[in-house]
């Protein structure tokens, strides 16, 4: 290895040790190569990993959905008044408002408004192609819109999602270009070239669209709130987090690229958000900044099984009797695969990362609707 690794995890899955070694021996990345609690196997670099370049951006290591991300506001409500039957009917409402899984937006859809030129014709055709159709969507597998209760009783109303369609074709083109004229067998491009100025402003762009995205799910899942509740979010709560990004930070005294694949920024004082799964708490925290992490943090509770094993090895009584405090659609297909078992004890997740965030509000989730 180039530099050493720091990991978090108290289990380190099989096969992510090599993933992070991997990272590690790279001739860009610099200091140290930090992990997670949540980290687990994926495509090329492991989910949960943070390194820093100085001049060189990795888009393998930034995951398929640029910008994926989480934003929470809360409302001054009682969430014990809303019985299941009230729930339901808001869930059955959500689902009518917002497309779900591979669904789209028809007709004219929604426009958004940042016209920064995308690095290539055939990325400009898919904006203006897809653009219009998934702004508002919320996509699917682990991406969600959630009703929750904090410690004191108030509702709050959380969504999960990301750069979508655009996103991925942003990615998957600059991982390309990084597999024809990148350095490293993980390849990456430098800052100072052509292909490694477009990755960074297109990778820009991907990040907008990401919260736009998100801020649109907010927009119109927060009336349906309103709606039921006549209450209006208190604003000073919201909290926007992404979770797979690179940004230029100031860290060991130097202007560095850091490179977060499903992680958090936790610097100092920074709120921020770490999910758990469709039937156990999420948080809200606040970041301690620390060196050894980058101000990092877990972007979530992180998987223990894969989607087939979830399948295979998770019954369906099990299942049931995990979610048996939450609102959720029981006729969506392949639920199991997102059920509290195959995820980590969110809890024990904060435990092993104690020293990069503190937890400030507990959130029990009481309505659950999963892409």
């Amino acid at each position: 290895m180039s530099v050493p690794i720091r990991v978090w995890a108290r289990h380190v899955p099989e096969g992510a040790m090599e993933q992070l070694e991997s990272i590690a021996a790279q001739p860009y990345v610099v200091e140290h190569v930090a992990a997670m609690p949540d980290l687990h196997v994926a495509h090329g670099v492991a989910v949960g990993t943070v390194f820093a370049t100085e001049d060189t951006v990795v888009p393998s290591a930034l995951g398929g959905d640029l910008g994926c991300g989480m934003s929470a506001v809360r409302f001054d409500f009682p969430a014990a008044r809303l019985a299941p039957s009230t729930l339901r009917k808001w869930l059955e409402a959500v689902t009518r408002e917002i497309p779900v899984g591979d669904a789209t937006h028809r007709g004219k859809g929604v426009t958004f408004h940042d016209e920064t030129p995308l690095s290539t014709s055939a990325l400009e055709h898919v904006r203006k192609r897809l653009g219009p159709k998934h702004l508002g969507t919320l996509g699917g597998g682990n991406h969600f819109i959630e009703l929750d209760r904090d410690g004191g009783g108030d509702l709050w109303l959380l969504v999960h999602s990301g750069s979508r369609g655009l996103g991925s074709a942003i990615a998957a083109h600059h991982l390309r270009a990084a597999e024809v004229e990148g350095l490293g067998s993980i390849p990456g491009l430098r800052r100072d070239t052509e292909a490694g100025r477009a990755c960074l402003s297109d990778l820009e762009w991907a990040l907008s669209f990401a919260r736009a995205n998100r801020d649109e799910l907010m927009r119109r899942t927060t009336a349906l709130v309103v709606e039921l509740t006549r209450q209006e979010p208190d604003q000073s709560s919201h909290v926007d987090v992404h979770h797979n990004f690179v940004r230029a930070e100031e860290h060991f005294g130097r202007r560095l690229l850091v490179h977060r694949k499903g992680a958090i920024s936790a610097a100092v004082g920074e709120r921020a958000l770490i999910p758990g799964s469709m039937g156990t708490a999420s948080y809200l925290v606040e970041g301690l900044g620390s060196a050894d992490s980058f101000s990092s943090a877990s972007h979530g509770a992180g998987r223990v099984m894969t989607r087939r094993e979830a399948r295979e090895q998770i019954r369906e009584d099990r299942f049931a009797q995990s979610m048996r405090r939450v609102v959720f659609d029981q006729r969506k297909r392949g639920l199991i695969e997102e059920a509290p078992a195959a995820y980590r004890d969110i809890a024990e997740v904060l435990e092993d990362e104690a020293d990069l965030v503190v937890p400030r509000v507990r959130l029990e989730p009481i309505a659950v609707l999963k892409g």
